[in-house]
């Protein structure tokens, strides 16, 4: 598996190549222009395909080093990509909330609040545990859609994977209600900070707007995953000799338990936990009746974060330090750093390209108008349908949520409405298309860690998870046809 991952090229080195790429069109593909108008809610869009027509001056060409408002050059994309954008869009606007909500997320995990609830979750419900194995599923999946739960799953995967074997399942068990849970949450969530905020922004549509339908979503992708996870789990309960990593989890069986008990759930943890809870329900009434956008939302994050470090700075059991609490702050922001990069030279491509203003000449333009020529021969619920293969795809590549949403929704929005597709569909598409893939890719680092962490090599994984997904992929088109075929905006 660490082989595996040593081959996969680091995201970084994709934009790189994909740089390169663009450099070398910007000199054959010539630039364009379409004609504008002001929709209803002050965006400026094409008229439609046939207002297209190409410039006089031809090919562009990229130049080694140009700053001015219209082109940047190969050398200076990165700077004028992480600098670019309002404290609304991207680039500073989308890499500013992701240190703040990354280090406000760094604090609450770093007190072990949820780790502790989830092991005493499982302990209390011991003599029963079937009964507990769904509400895991459902946690991690609401964790998922909430603040996009993903490497984290790493560690609960070590932390339970011991006792729901001891328990008489397999370690096959303790990835879906951990790992695929948070991939189920996060691929149909309606207020994931890491994707459908940032895919949103990046689309000029309003902060989590486009809630309902997303909220279903999530529930029935839910639903499924917890009877999957029964189903599985009395089967191997009754036979687990079934279990394809049967062997492998002799190592968890030999563990003792007398690790388990060292984790006491305090009040103190309760308290943090009732935070977390008023804190989304913050973020769901501000963004409803208050517009709130990428900046309040950032800051209702940090204030989140910022009162349960408060809490455990006071005396008694898991108290924290001051400077572990910043450090931990620190941490978390830290491990978003790839993230930021990835959108800001995400952003600097698309300037190499000459910028998304349609009325202004641009390769950008060239490009989308010959995209959407192909796609507007096919019906608008095919081209929804392509969409979310297109990202499918490109998940592979880059399986980043926030790093895919900065490099591919710059291209797909516009092309969504030149073809007719709502740009929230286009969200959809995005978000779908960027998670469920990554069940079953060894390019996601996650994912492999998790497999690491249970002892399940990729491929045994990969046989079993590829109906599930195949249930899934089929879930995900129905409902991007239901919004294609509702009108969902």
């Amino acid at each position: 598996m660490t082989t595996e991952a040593r081959k996969t090229p680091d995201t970084l080195i994709i934009l790189f190549l994909v740089a390169l790429s663009l450099v070398a069109l910007s000199f054959i593909v010539p630039a364009g222009s379409f004609v504008v108008e002001i929709d209803a809610e002050g965006r400026t869009l094409p008229v439609d395909i046939s207002s297209f027509s190409v410039d006089d001056a031809g090919a562009p060409g990229t130049a080694l080093f140009k700053a001015d408002p219209e082109r940047v050059g190969f050398l200076n994309a990165p700077f004028e990509g992480l600098v670019s954008g309002s404290r609304h869009s991207a680039a500073i606007g989308i890499m500013g909330f992701l240190l703040v909500v990354g280090g406000a997320f760094g604090i609450i995990m770093q007190t072990g609040c949820i780790d502790r609830g989830v092991r005493t979750l499982i302990l209390r419900t011991e003599k029963d545990p079937i009964l507990v194995l769904p509400l895991l599923f459902f946690l991690f999946s609401l964790g998922g859609a909430i603040f996009g739960m993903s490497e984290e799953t790493i560690a609960f995967v070590l932390l339970l994977a011991p006792i729901i074997v001891r328990l008489g399942y397999d370690a096959i068990t303790a990835v879906l209600v951990t790992f695929v849970a948070s991939r189920v949450g996060f691929a149909a969530s309606w207020m994931n900070p890491f994707n459908v905020a940032i895919a949103q922004g990046i689309a000029d549509l309003p902060i989590l707007s486009g809630a309902p339908l997303r909220i279903v979503m999530w529930i029935v992708f839910t639903l499924v995953g917890m009877a999957i996870t029964l189903w599985w789990a009395r089967r191997v309960h009754a036979r687990p000799e079934l279990s394809p990593c049967h062997n492998t989890d002799e190592y968890f069986r030999r563990q003792q338990a007398g690790a388990d008990a060292t984790a006491s759930f305090s009040g103190r943890d309760a308290l943090a936990l009732l935070i977390i809870a008023a804190g989304v329900a913050w973020v769901i009434w501000g963004v409803i009746e208050h517009q709130y956008f990428i900046p309040e939302i950032a800051t209702q994050f940090f204030t989140m974060g910022l009162a349960i470090g408060l809490i455990y700075l006071l005396p008694g059991p898991h108290r924290m330090t001051a400077n572990q609490l910043a450090s931990a702050f620190r941490d978390g922001a830290a491990g978003l750093i790839p993230a930021v990069l990835v959108v800001g030279m995400a952003k600097g491509l698309v300037l190499l390209l000459g910028g998304t203003d349609p009325s202004q000449p641009s390769v950008m333009n060239t490009i989308l108008f010959f995209l959407a020529s192909g796609l507007s021969q096919v019906p608008e619920l095919i081209s929804a349908w392509l969409m979310f293969f297109v990202q499918s795809l490109i998940n592979f590549l880059v399986p980043s949520g926030s790093g895919q949403a900065a490099l591919t929704m710059p291209l797909m929005a516009p092309l969504g409405d030149l073809v007719g597709v709502q740009r929230q569909v286009t969200v959809l598409c995005f978000q779908l298309g960027d998670s469920l893939t990554n069940l079953i890719i060894p390019t996601s680092a996650t994912l492999m860690g998790v497999l690491g962490a249970a002892r399940i090599d990729w491929a045994i994984w990969a046989r079993w998870i590829l109906p599930i997904l195949g249930l899934y992929v089929v879930l995900a088109l129905a409902f991007i046809g239901f919004a294609v075929l509702s009108g969902y905006s």
